[in-house]
């Protein structure tokens, strides 16, 4: 390794790791335990037990191998105006496992959520303001969480 490649790194993650230190650079976002974020996982549980039936495809496994990373897809690119795409997973204990917020970007999104146990997924589109689900049961025969 070059010395000034490696004087350059260390004194950047210096940098980084005092501002951790400071608490300048929390990442509240990624804090499931947080108020903020049990608060949208309930808001997005209402918004799935009234959501009507969605007219875009959702893909997942009907089994998963490994419970720690199962694929999803959402394609709604053929719906106008989609400004939410959100996965919920009724029986994990923190059940909204994503949720991306687009504006101005094409509806399909495509990630990896952590299911615990089997359960059934719901995929949240809210298009113009109205939100629409697509069910689907995905059985885990490794668990992810804490499993």
């Amino acid at each position: 390794m070059k010395r000034r490649l490696f004087l350059k790194s260390a004194m950047a993650g210096s940098a980084v790791a005092t501002a951790v230190g400071a608490g300048l650079l929390t990442p509240s976002m990624v804090f499931a335990s947080s108020s903020d974020f049990k608060a949208k996982s309930d808001a997005a549980g209402t918004s799935a037990a009234s959501a009507g039936k969605g007219s875009f495809k959702f893909k997942a496994p009907k089994i998963a191998e490994n419970g720690a990373v199962v694929p999803m897809t959402v394609d709604a690119s053929k719906m106008d105006g989609v400004t939410n795409i959100s996965f919920y997973v009724k029986n994990n204990s923190t059940p909204l496992a994503a949720s991306f917020n687009l504006s101005g970007a094409q509806g399909y999104v495509s990630t990896r959520v952590r299911m615990g146990t089997t359960s059934p997924v719901d995929a949240l589109v809210t298009a113009g303001g109205v939100t629409t689900k697509v069910s689907q049961e995905v059985k885990v025969t490794i668990g992810g969480c804490g499993g």
